[in-house]
């Protein structure tokens, strides 16, 4: 009897998932429908194929077969070897597994399309790097960022404003890639590999973090859902990935500084998050992440290293003459005065859902339904990051391109993937989606 009631539990179960992926897929049409009777009404909503930043261009690449391969090897394998490897090595190989999704999914658009020109286009970062020698350097960069943020449409009297990118985000964003040129890798191959490296390793710190929190089984259930992240389609290549990854990593080392009282390794993740105050504006958000790990370990005296590591950072960036509140105040205006001019917040407020999803996948979609069911530790890390997408959704400070920006958020989302029965279904489910996706689509990031 019991088992009876164990497997119709299950049935009514996996029809509950399959019915909010149902709810997913019915969002999704509804944004392309609406999205595509505002372009023919004339609205401005600088979307190729709503509600992604994309065009329909059907195509294949040289990242094609070993995209596919990576995939099939992830559903057949993965569970198995998550389930069964030492940790250590079961990391390294979940990190590789994921960086070579998030690679073969970009060379699908091939290596100078899909690589190479996603962050050296005239709107990106690396063409603005040659400006700072021009202004004499790091230093003088940082002291003129500001400056330079508002573009002459809002103010008139600006001889020159930084790009697209470079000026909707801190300065820290920009430093980093300028520092990746002066180590020699400024190119666009080189740094959208590094990109893809640190987001892609994001798999890795969200698998550290609950392990820490005494969550191994779900940490290795969760991994091969990490690895297969179709939001792996937008960080292979844009910063946001990067911004991913490094976000992880300051949860992750501050999760192993409450729970191992390490004093040292809580002021380096003070470091990391207090950086990533300076990637973008938005991942302020991100501070729920850090709090729902100091909430789930009820140590609260790590607090207090880490908030004098965020300071150092804050201090830093002050110092050099970039202070983070004028740096918003300006991105406000230029925001104002850009595409979320036209961008109706009415139709983005749900429709941003919708591009969400394509990041999330179906099993992610699936998965949020029985976050209930988490340990109380990782519900709050899911649930910092739902509010953090909800948060930034109701701002309107989020128009459209959602599937990159929320990136940092969405990785989190994933953990509830552990809670799916038949992972190997859903596993399918979500390199079908990414391979579709950027077999059909050409992404813009």
């Amino acid at each position: 009897m019991t088992e009876i009631r164990a497997r119709r539990d299950e049935r009514r179960g996996v029809r509950g998932d399959l019915l909010v992926v149902a709810a997913a897929v019915a969002l999704v049409v509804a944004a392309v429908v609406v999205g595509r009777s505002l372009l023919a009404d004339g609205v401005e909503i600088f979307l190729g194929w709503p509600p992604l930043l994309a065009e329909w261009l059907p195509h294949v690449g040289p990242g094609t077969p070993a995209a596919i391969v990576v995939a099939g090897a992830t559903v057949v394998w993965g569970p198995g070897l998550a389930a069964r490897l030492r940790w250590a090595p079961l990391l390294c190989t979940a990190w590789a597994a994921a960086f070579a999704w998030t690679v073969s999914l970009a060379l699908i658009d091939g290596w100078q399309r899909g690589v190479v020109e996603r962050l050296s286009s005239g709107e990106e970062y690396l063409s603005d790097v040659p400006r700072v020698a021009e202004l004499g350097g790091i230093g003088p960069m940082l002291r003129v960022f500001s400056d330079h943020i508002l573009t002459t449409a809002v103010d008139p009297t600006q001889t020159w404003f930084w790009t697209t990118h470079v000026g909707g985000h801190p300065a820290g964003a920009f430093l980093l890639f300028t520092v990746l040129d002066r180590l020699g890798l400024g190119s666009g191959g080189a740094a959208g590999l590094v990109v893809m490296l640190v987001g892609s390793s994001a798999a890795v710190a969200v698998a550290v973090t609950l392990r820490v929190l005494g969550q191994e089984d779900l940490a290795r259930r969760v991994l091969p859902f990490s690895v297969l992240f179709p939001g792996a389609v937008w960080v292979g290549v844009s910063a946001d990935g990067l911004f991913a990854g490094w976000l992880a990593w300051g949860v992750a080392l501050l999760a192993v500084a409450a729970v191992r009282r390490n004093m040292l390794v809580a002021v380096g993740s003070g470091l990391l998050l207090g950086y990533a105050l300076y990637l973008s504006y938005g991942l302020v958000l991100g501070g729920l992440l850090p709090l729902a790990v100091l909430v789930a370990t009820r140590r609260w005296r790590v607090l207090v290293p880490t908030v004098v590591g965020v300071l150092v950072v804050v201090g830093a960036f002050t110092a050099a003459g970039f202070w983070w509140f004028d740096g918003f105040a300006d991105l406000r205006v230029i925001y104002a005065a850009s595409a979320a001019a036209t961008r109706p917040y009415s139709y983005f407020v749900w429709a941003n859902l919708a591009a969400l999803a394509f990041a999330l996948g179906p099993a992610g979609v699936a998965a949020l339904r029985r976050t209930p069911s988490l340990p109380r530790a990782t519900l709050l890390l899911v649930g910092a990051a739902v509010a953090a997408i909800l948060l930034a959704d109701l701002s309107g400070m989020s128009k459209a391109e959602v599937e990159r920006i929320w990136l940092p958020f969405a990785v989190w989302a994933m953990v509830a993937c552990g809670a799916l029965p038949h992972p190997r279904r859903w596993l399918v489910a979500q390199a079908v989606l990414a391979l579709v996706v950027n077999h059909l689509l050409l992404t813009v990031w």
